[in-house]
């Protein structure tokens, strides 16, 4: 007889889960490993709320597995290591984003991109090579092999540090890679949101021209004042793109909505690049002569690996890059789904955890 989620491992845990494909959450009991010789054992304390997390309760993909416990910008403190940990110590502040293993061997893994690992494991809605599921974030302990978590700089505050390390990274990591990362140079950022106002801010951090492209003029404000970019552009005003025509070195597409790619391939300069981060319902189309015509480039990017993600956030605290939060209790995450399925939260919901979970739900 298969066991149930409490028993498959020894160390009883407790967490928000949803069942089906109407995404609901509700009180969950589970199980985590005993905490092996590499392992880091946190306490959770934070957890973002990622659009992702809203597609897989909601199977939009196709690929979900239940019971789900989502989660994947986790800030914690270790409660226990293994006898082999070397980075981590108790008391310390940690966190885990997407990935919580990989094969470690592979052209990828050696070049420390665990995040392109054809075997790389998800913090949740995954399996671990024992067969067992993966069980993310909205939970209140979490067992991770060290190589996958990150140390947390003591002057980060930790609630508006979770969503780095799913928003963050996927934003700072193309910046980087694709040369976007040099003062003076100008960047584009499509779309406001949990990504795009992060992407904002480590662009200025790098001293980046910045533009925020947004089909939505009431967010102008909030671009130049708050996020401090350097000029806002209406994405579907022809005077505007026809203005802006050729003028920026890289794009940041963070749109998860179905939208035209033409107009902004148009901003670019010769050799410009659009880098999509976002993904929409249905394929993107692509016309190839605007290509042509200046060398550009339309390229993905996705998370990071663990060196890039410390990188990260060292940078982060080092620069005061947080990301723009409305922190919750547990019991709300059902209407925080709704709200931001119909994008109601600036930018980034996370859950108190530590405050707000409790095992007798």
């Amino acid at each position: 007889m298969e066991k149930s989620p409490e028993e498959v491992h020894p160390v009883k845990a407790f967490g928000w889960a949803a069942r089906d494909t109407s995404g609901t959450l509700s009180p969950f009991k589970f199980s985590r490993r005993a905490t092996g010789d590499k392992d880091v054992k946190l306490k959770i304390l934070y957890c973002g709320i990622c659009h992702t997390d809203l597609h897989q309760v909601k199977n939009d993909w196709g690929f979900s597995k239940y019971p789900m416990v989502p989660g994947h910008e986790i800030m914690g403190e270790v409660t226990e290591v293994g006898n082999k940990v070397e980075k981590f110590k108790l008391g310390d502040k940690a966190g885990v984003g997407c990935l919580v293993g990989s094969c470690r061997s592979c052209e990828n893994c050696s070049n420390d991109l665990e995040n392109y690992c054809s075997k790389g494991i998800a913090t949740y809605c995954a399996m671990y090579p024992d067969g067992t599921p993966t069980y993310g974030g909205y939970s209140d302990i979490l067992v991770v092999d060290e190589h996958f978590v990150v140390r947390v700089p003591e002057n980060m505050p930790l609630a508006a540090a979770a969503p780095l390390l799913c928003a963050g990274i996927t934003t700072y990591s193309p910046l980087r890679y694709f040369g976007l990362d040099k003062p003076g140079l100008h960047v584009g950022v499509v779309g406001l949101g949990g990504l795009g106002h992060v992407g904002v801010k480590f662009a200025k951090a790098l001293g980046l021209k910045v533009t925020v492209i947004s089909t939505s003029q009431n967010k102008q404000k909030e671009a130049l004042e708050h996020l401090g970019a350097d000029s806002f552009l209406i994405s579907t005003d022809q005077d505007q793109l026809q203005a802006a025509m050729g003028t920026m070195d890289g794009i940041l597409d963070t749109v998860s909505a179905d939208h035209p790619v033409l107009p902004l391939i148009g901003l670019l300069k010769t050799n410009g690049k659009l880098i999509m981060l976002g993904v929409g319902g249905k394929p993107l189309e692509l016309p190839v002569f605007p290509l042509l015509m200046g060398r550009k480039l339309v390229a993905g990017s996705g998370i990071g690996g663990m060196k890039e993600t410390q990188e990260m956030i060292d940078f982060a605290a080092k620069h005061n890059v947080t990301a723009d939060i409305e922190v919750i209790p547990m019991d709300y995450v059902n209407t925080a789904m709704e709200r931001l399925a119909k994008a109601d939260v600036k930018y980034r919901f996370v859950i108190d955890i530590a405050k707000t979970l409790k095992a007798d739900d």
